[in-house]
């Protein structure tokens, strides 16, 4: 059988994939601290070998995509005027605990007080601090510095958290702005800056996102035409070469 058609069945396959992701993209960029998928290709370059090998032609040659990875790039900053609205400049996710006992990580800042004095999420999860324990904000004045440090009335309440990861580290998304992580697996870090009184964005532009996913679908509609030529070629071949055989 002609490679042509797997050629054009795998580069089909990889548009229709990143089509998904791509729309998911565009749907969330309203979505506070959303991060966009991007696609990645399989490779199989390794080896002194790399380059003569069968398995390296049929992985890179046809496009066969690997899956999507996270874009970490910064979101733009928004003012909101809340005082427990947090966003972070940098690297690093936040840390929540869901109703199941699970820690999460957002991007998404937009923190409130429980009745309790807990600093929660607006689903009621609380936000961890640098311990992994939640932060009690007693009654007055709030004000949260750079590092995370909490105080209240000129007094310290607690530090939130912020946390990276080693590069390579799956993170596994949990709904549009949430991850899983490995277990310990997060570290702290100092090299991201909090923000009060503001949120941050999807990293996800509009117009991009738009002209990507014209992009995509156009690549779809030429890897379906060429599948249709290299399946007519091969309906030709089976008529008239198979009753001579």
């Amino acid at each position: 059988m002609d490679s042509g058609y797997y050629a054009a069945f795998t580069g089909l396959l990889a548009r229709q994939q990143a089509m998904d992701a791509v729309a998911n993209n565009l749907a969330n960029t309203n979505t506070t601290g959303f991060r966009a998928e991007r696609e990645f290709f399989s490779d199989a370059l390794t080896g002194p070998n790399a380059f003569g090998s069968q398995l390296n032609a049929a992985v890179n040659d046809y496009g066969v995509l690997g899956g999507n990875q996270i874009d970490l790039s910064q979101g733009q900053m928004v003012s909101t005027g809340n005082p427990l609205d947090l966003a972070l400049e940098g690297q690093g996710f936040f840390a929540v605990e869901d109703q199941q006992g699970n820690i999460q990580y957002t991007r998404d800042g937009s923190f409130t007080r429980s009745t309790k004095g807990v600093l929660t999420t607006r689903q009621g999860e609380p936000v961890l601090d640098v311990k992994g324990k939640p932060i009690t904000i007693p009654t007055g004045a709030v004000t949260i510095a750079g590092d995370g440090t909490v105080s209240v009335n000129g007094g310290v309440a607690g530090k939130v958290g912020v946390f990276t990861f080693a590069a390579g580290t799956p993170l596994v998304p949990e709904g549009v702005s949430r991850y899983q992580a490995p277990p310990k697996s997060a570290k702290l870090t100092t090299a991201a800056v909090v923000h009060q009184g503001k949120l941050e964005s999807s990293n996800q532009n509009v117009v991009e996102g738009t002209l990507q996913l014209i992009l995509v679908q156009r690549q779809a509609e030429m890897m379906m035409k060429a599948l249709s030529v290299f399946s007519n070629e091969l309906d030709l071949q089976a008529s008239q070469d198979l009753p001579r055989a």
